[in-house]
């Protein structure tokens, strides 16, 4: 039997791809190995997001390559958005590259595999290259990697926004929504598998559903979801601001599943380079989305994204940036340095920005949300709150700041804390409890530690 050595790389809309592959190869009876050494087959699902994204891409592409001219595995294939943007370079620059699987033809892995172990010796590799602007389905068998209790859901394909700094269009193709009956069949099966947190994620979710309906649907959707048992938590990623509806902002207040935290990328808060960019708000607009959501919705957590040195930027527009931070007091944010991405317009304009000043305003920036997240962490002291563990802290045999008891020290995330982007939550646990993976649990917070909150098991009595 074959063993393969599957790597993922990139956002977790890549992630689901990678489940979805990993779930056609175990049904067409592959193994799979976590140990290079052992494997027959390497498979790499790239991204090429920006340039440090594309830069582990290549590199892990190179290493696995050196193996496959050495014969120390029989097939290496790249798959991704580095192999739908790169496919030609790949082909021509790396000939132990067996076969490239774009984006929209992730569903021919199973193919791939069979047809390149079939070939003694590769003199080309294999193209998977299917049309960008297919149909996206959903309901495929998927083998979990987030450790079983969280799974997304990629609810749609592609873009059709077109940011001037993005390439994302051109390797994703238009946008495509799955059709919500294969959601929901998606949805129950990872129930059934155990999953907890369900969270909604597209390169846009807000726009869900007008291509195949006429209409938004995202609401829609979510109310179905709600109505799947075994889900505790439904969270939604990557809302582009100016397509949040009073309709979805409802659903969210409306439904106990669906958690206070929405992702609303926003990219700068100056109209000039708002309007560079290709965005489709004002500063304005944003404050009246983000003040009306607060308001509808009074403990959500908003995150959002920001990008620092796009061309044209000035010190005028990087001051206007740090005064809307101050204002909004985002509960959590990122910064991207812009990456000048080929074939986009923003890559020809002038002029461009030295990286030395991309660097001193994402660093501006991030100084001044350290200190809003740092007070607003504090604040929290005193809240009860659901959360759901992530794992246990090994005992090294240390007082955990109680002076009158030793405690089991849990890692949990509440509704403000989305996995692997936000902070922690730190369980102090009396001796001999013991809780798992995935379980919910109520939790007074008692302190905070930078962006991380340290809370206790709360069961109603003072503390």
């Amino acid at each position: 039997m074959n063993s393969i050595y599957f790597v993922s790389l990139g956002c977790d809309k890549n992630l689901v791809d990678s489940e979805k592959m990993t779930g056609a190869l175990s049904e067409h009876g592959y193994a799979f190995t976590d140990d290079i050494e052992t494997a027959d087959i390497a498979v790499v699902n790239t991204c090429c997001f920006v340039k440090d994204a594309q830069m582990e891409s290549v590199q892990t592409i190179l290493e696995l390559a050196d193996r496959r001219k050495k014969g120390s595995l029989k097939a290496l294939i790249v798959a991704g958005c580095m192999a739908q943007r790169y496919q030609s370079d790949i082909r021509n620059e790396i000939p132990e590259v067996d076969a490239i699987i774009g984006t929209s033809a992730i569903d021919e892995i199973s193919l791939a595999v069979d047809e390149v172990l079939k070939s003694c010796i590769n003199k080309d590799a294999h193209l998977y290259i299917e049309p960008l602007d297919r149909p996206e389905h959903g309901g495929q068998k998927r083998v979990l990697s987030a450790g079983g209790q969280v799974a997304y859901l990629k609810i749609a394909e592609g873009c059709d926004k077109h940011c001037t700094y993005c390439a994302i269009p051109g390797f994703r193709g238009p946008y495509r929504s799955v059709p919500i009956d294969e959601l929901l069949a998606e949805a129950n099966d990872l129930a059934a598998q155990g999953v907890k947190e369900l969270i909604l994620v597209a390169q846009e979710t807000t726009v869900y559903g007008v291509d195949l309906y006429g209409k938004k649907k995202l609401p829609e959707l979510l109310n179905k979801l709600c109505k799947i048992d075994g889900f505790r938590w439904i969270r939604i990623l990557y809302c582009y601001p100016e397509e949040i509806t009073d309709e979805l902002i409802d659903t969210i207040a409306a439904q106990p599943k669906i958690v206070h935290y929405l992702d609303m990328p926003i990219q700068h808060a100056s109209d000039e380079i708002l309007k560079r960019m290709g965005r489709r708000t004002t500063r304005a607009e944003l404050e009246e989305i983000i003040g009306k959501l607060r308001n509808k919705i009074p403990d959500i957590c908003i995150r959002t994204t920001l990008i620092t040195g796009f061309p044209g930027e000035t010190d005028a527009d990087q001051k206007k940036l740090v005064a809307f931070v101050k204002k909004m007091k985002f509960d959590r944010l990122g910064v991207f340095t812009y990456s000048k991405e080929d074939g986009t317009p923003a890559a020809k304009m002038k002029p461009q920005i030295r990286a030395s000043v991309k660097k001193h305003h994402r660093d501006e920036i991030m100084s001044l949300q350290q200190e809003i997240a740092f007070r607003k962490a504090r604040k929290m002291k005193g809240q009860i709150l659901e959360a759901i563990v992530e794992g246990r802290l090994a005992d090294d045999g240390t007082d955990s700041g109680r002076a009158d008891k030793w405690h089991e020290i849990y890692t949990a995330r509440t509704y403000r804390d989305a996995p692997d982007v936000d902070g922690m939550l730190f369980i102090e646990a009396e001796p001999g409890t013991e809780l798992m993976t995935g379980d919910f649990v109520t939790v007074m917070i008692i302190g905070a530690d930078g962006y991380d909150l340290i809370g206790s098991i709360y069961n109603g009595d003072e503390q």
